[in-house]
């Protein structure tokens, strides 16, 4: 049986998700249309791109990601905190 999820694990599912991609691809910058295609998103699929483009908002309001233009980069904290979890 598929798991059914709340829009809040829904949106929190997309924000990891973009998260250790963007961390799995560090130190390449890497713009929202490029994330889209990383994480196989149809260019026609609204809803998905939308899902993406608000968890890389949030990430950066929570201060994981800076946005500059097009581009989402993992800040010093998350690349910290994702060092941290590894070892």
């Amino acid at each position: 049986m598929d798991e059914i999820r709340t829009p809040a694990e829904q949106d929190a599912a997309v924000e990891a998700a973009v998260l250790r991609q963007l961390l799995a691809l560090h130190p390449v910058q890497v713009t929202l249309e490029e994330l889209h295609r990383e994480l196989g998103i149809d260019a026609e699929d609204f809803a998905q791109r939308d899902a993406v483009e608000r968890a890389v908002q949030d990430l950066a309001a929570a201060g994981l990601l800076h946005r500059l233009d097009e581009f989402a980069i993992p800040t010093r904290a998350a690349l910290r905190f994702s060092e941290l979890m590894e070892a």
